[in-house]
């Protein structure tokens, strides 16, 4: 069966757990650094996939064995299934004439090609890649939407290094170009900044006009040497400065809570009014203005439908809601692939079993109703969906095809808001998938809990990032344990628990009971250990089919005992065996070897699931020595219980910094806490690792004071000079240490870092904000990317894993996944 072949109506598979239409999909198996797609071949068959690309150097004896039987399955054989999608996809785009729009650059791709989608939606019928699809895979996968029935395709491409955009060219084959910029992102991908530009141009070597700002002197330069020559048809649509020789001039002026965007040239004179004030808002739009005017459309239509503009999120938030529900906000807009991304999302919430759709009519998809809601019912039913809210009157005319255990249809949003009963939403995660028209972003605001206007934000794909850098460390054969005790490094149990669930973590590690128990309550079947596991809570992990750590001769008899009175040993739950080899906090010492040996030999249905250790100065070079005799001390003890059981266990003694600084101690399983959630303990490996966290609050109020007045509890705050003065909401009660006051910590305002002034309060923290542009309900960085956590806890004498878990209950935390 050759590529070329496969059906060009069927579903494009590369990630075996996002399944939605199995009997009409492809899938791709993909070897990367760090995930084997040849290793979900038979779960995907199980879940009724029939046709697979898989890689000739992946694809073992043993994956020949085991697929041998399948008559009724396609397996092409091919070097490279990237290569091969891409080639896939190349052969179904020639099948179209329409124009398509190919956006490259450094920063603005996303919002380009989103405003674009809003601007131009309006008499056109455009595909457009989801969210920011634009890699080798993700080209591909958002030119395989292309129909007969579009008028308009609008994608971006990135790359990482040279030679990618040499495949991903063919793939969307652009007939029209738009450049952003350039900058410092991928640098370390290629030789020089000009080796990037030149890279990013292979794009548009066949399009017939590319629109770019004439300001950048190096792109302006690679356009003119490298790519005129292989491309002599070209036109360019420049935009620059007065004094640029762009063929737009354009020009830029803040007036009151406006800008106002003037342009002279080619397109004539025009002046555009936006509510978008910064900077890189207005290049982004500018772009918009020069394409849609170039396009056809007068000035008095850009102008019309720039009012309309609304901010770009190009993430799907997931919060907590009233009535028991989380909430994903997805309300920004709604086309197929995009409903079947966010479905994806919806499914791997297991916090709770109810699952719930708030979904607005789809537009501009140029299917008939009865196609287009067909398969929006076959989607939500493949995902577990148990209950759809329809908003529009498109949906509400389909009504019967959904066959859902509940559903209810309105004709618009207000009608929703004014008439649906919101207590009867509960305990439910609810969908929130809407049309820009339908402002479903008034919904978001009736079901979400009302927040403390301070938030910790949780980076899900930067959490996945460091998973992700920790498996290339090990390899695949190693399993992990991830650490969520203590509310997951003060990040939120649940939530984290299930991502790392649906990325196929081994085992979870928890301090008390009461934590597992709360996993199990939220949807969480991986194993679990627990570390501090007491007599009055075996009941609970018996129930819950938890894994109690034993570290004593009391814990072990006590357990040896209780699994005594249930009369059911082959079905208690196993056991973890900590030894002390130098921690001197808990577990067997070397005194307790023979007695714990005769034990294991008396009560054979003790099972025994993992024996570990831990280091006790991974992340110090001065504690090596010490480190090499701990891990002899732990695999000789080890090896003696293994002896006495007559089988083999999983053996851990990394933690975080131990897995950067002794690999070779990696043994079959390795426990991953703090750099899980962005931070390095060994500090050498800390740019590889993503922050996870940002804790944002607001400013209340804000007061000018002379020189000599001060400010806070006990006056300590001394005001030596004219100053602005900014409360914000959150003080110690939030986890904002007192230790940080009277100018210790900083903050940042708009992009400037304000330091504190007087002593921290329970509720409230007051900064000096006289060097910063501030308004009253301004977002406030308490720590994040701007200020990372490591310095914020040298600053107070302490550790990042304190500052992380010293972060309030009342912080409500906030999820997201662009």
């Amino acid at each position: 069966m050759d590529v070329g072949s496969l059906p060009q109506t069927a579903h494009l598979l590369t990630d075996s757990r996002q399944v939605s239409f199995p009997e009409q999909s492809i899938f791709f198996a993909i070897k990367g650094e760090r995930h084997d797609g040849h290793q979900f071949i038979q779960d995907l068959y199980a879940q009724g996939v029939r046709t697979f690309v898989v890689e000739d150097a992946d694809w073992v004896e043993k994956n020949r064995q085991e697929t041998a039987a399948w008559t009724d399955a396609k397996i092409q054989i091919v070097p490279s299934s990237i290569r091969a999608l891409q080639k896939l996809v190349t052969e179904k785009r020639k099948q179209f004439s329409i124009p398509v729009v190919g956006i490259a650059g450094s920063n603005g791709k996303t919002i380009v090609k989103e405003w674009l989608v809003q601007l131009l939606a309006p008499g056109q019928r455009i595909v457009a890649s989801p969210k920011s699809y634009n890699s080798q895979i993700g080209v591909p996968l958002s030119v395989w939407n292309m129909g007969a029935e579009h008028t308009l395709g609008i994608f971006e491409a990135g790359i990482s290094q040279a030679h990618e955009m040499e495949y991903l060219q063919p793939v969307m084959q652009p007939t029209l170009g738009i450049f952003t910029n350039i900058g410092s992102a991928h640098d370390d991908g290629f030789k020089s900044r000009k080796q990037k530009i030149t890279e990013k141009l292979r794009l548009f070597t066949k399009v017939k006009k590319l629109i770019y700002r004439k300001d950048y002197k190096d792109i302006d330069a690679e356009i003119s040497l490298i790519l005129r020559p292989v491309n002599p048809f070209l036109e360019t649509v420049s935009w620059g400065a007065a004094n640029s020789g762009a063929n737009v001039q354009v020009s830029y002026e803040l007036t009151g809570e406006k800008a106002a965007i003037s342009l002279k040239g080619k397109f004539g004179n025009h002046t555009f009014e936006t509510a978008f004030r910064d900077e890189a808002s207005l290049e982004n739009l500018t772009h918009c203005i020069v394409f849609m005017l170039d396009f056809g459309l007068n000035a008095a239509t850009v102008q019309d439908r720039i009012l309309l503009l609304k901010p770009v999120s190009m993430r799907l938030e997931l919060k907590e809601g009233i009535n028991h529900c989380y909430v994903i906000n997805d309300a920004y807009n709604n086309d197929i692939q995009g409903l079947s991304m966010a479905l994806n999302f919806l499914s791997q919430q297991e916090q709770r079993q109810k699952k719930t759709v708030i979904l607005s009519d789809v537009l501009q998809t140029g299917q008939t109703p009865q196609e287009l809601y067909l398969i929006v019912s076959k989607l939500l039913k493949e995902k577990g969906v148990n209950q759809l809210i329809g908003i529009g009157p498109q949906v509400s005319s389909q009504s019967e095809l959904f066959d859902l255990a509940e559903h209810s249809f309105f004709s618009d949003t207000d009608t929703f808001l004014k008439e649906f009963a919101f207590h009867t939403l509960t305990d439910s995660v609810v969908l929130v998938k809407g049309a820009r028209p339908f402002s479903f972003e008034k919904i978001v605001q009736r079901i979400q809990q009302k927040a403390h206007g301070t938030v910790l934000e949780i980076n899900l794909d930067a959490l996945v990032h460091n998973l992700n850098y920790y498996r290339s460390k090990i390899g695949q054969q190693t399993k992990i344990m991830a650490m969520v005790k203590a509310f997951a490094y003060g990040s939120g149990s649940s939530e984290v628990a299930s991502l790392l669930q649906y990325h196929r973590v081994d085992y979870l590690g928890v301090a008390y009971t009461d934590e597992g128990v709360m996993l199990r309550q939220n949807g969480i079947t991986l194993p679990i250990m627990v570390m501090n596991a007491t007599v009055s809570a075996f009941d609970l992990i018996w129930k819950h089919r938890l894994e109690p750590e034993v570290y004593s001769r009391r814990v072990f008899m006590d357990w040896v005992n209780y699994v005594k009175t249930k009369n059911d040993g082959p079905n208690a739950p196993k056991i973890h065996l900590k030894l002390d080899t130098g921690m001197h906090r808990l577990g067997f010492v070397r005194d307790d070897y023979p007695w714990l040996l005769d034990q294991l030999q008396r009560n054979p249905s003790i099972q025994v699931a993992s024996i570990f250790s831990h280091l006790v100065g991974a992340d110090e070079g001065v504690h090596n020595e010490f480190s090499k005799s701990q891990y002899k001390q732990f695999t000789d003890g080890a090896a003696l219980i293994e002896q006495t059981l007559g089988y083999s266990t999983i053996k851990h003694i990394l933690n975080s910094a131990g897995i950067v600084r002794f690999p070779d101690y990696r043994l079959n399983m390795v426990r991953l806490g703090i750099g899980l959630y962005g931070v390095e303990a060994t500090g050498q490996d800390q740019r590889s690792l993503q922050s996870v966290g940002t804790l944002k609050t607001i400013v209340s109020q804000i007061k000018y004071l002379s020189s000599g007045e001060t400010v806070g509890y006990s006056r300590k705050g001394v005001v030596d000079h004219d100053s602005a003065i900014a409360t914000l909401a959150i003080g110690y009660a939030d986890g904002y240490d007192r230790g940080l006051g009277n100018g210790i910590g900083r903050v940042s305002v708009n992009g400037i870092l304000c330091p504190t002034i007087g002593n921290i309060c329970m509720d409230m923290t007051m900064v000096d904000v006289t060097d910063a542009q501030v308004e009253e309900g301004d977002e406030v960085i308490v720590f994040g990317k701007e200020i990372p956590i490591t310095e914020i806890a040298k600053n107070i004498n302490t550790i990042p894993y304190e500052i992380l878990t010293g972060i309030g209950d009342r912080v409500k935390r906030v999820f997201y996944k662009e």
